[in-house]
């Protein structure tokens, strides 16, 4: 069963940090891409960062470029955002997501709440 398990999260301080997990299960996960994507009241789903499944190249939407870090660890099968020097517009649902065009593979975390506010 795949499953793809997030944690972290949760109320901080403008430019504060955080980290976001996202513990993987139930396929091959050094053969998935990994993302982590956003959603904010009443705005569409954006992917914020990613990360290859053989090279570990990395991109990021041009908004968190600097200030957010996206890593894997294919021995633990999970994938981090750090994120760090937090603004109030990043506040938003994120989720992780895992994909794998060869098998299919199109799975999602629960998501998990990061609000930036004062």
């Amino acid at each position: 069963q795949v499953q793809l398990v997030q944690s972290g999260g949760g109320l901080v301080q403008p430019g504060g940090s955080l980290r976001l997990s996202c513990a993987a299960s139930g396929f091959t996960f050094t053969r998935a891409a990994m993302s982590w994507y956003r959603q904010a009241p009443g705005k569409e789903r954006e992917l914020v960062a990613g990360i290859s499944s053989t090279t570990g190249r990395t991109n990021y939407v041009d908004s968190v470029k600097g200030r957010f870090t996206i890593s894997r660890d294919n021995f633990k099968n999970t994938v981090y955002l750090q994120m760090n020097s937090l603004k109030p517009e990043d506040t938003a649902v994120y989720y992780c997501n895992a994909k794998n065009y060869a098998t299919a593979l199109d799975a999602w975390g629960q998501g998990t709440l990061v609000t930036v506010s004062s």
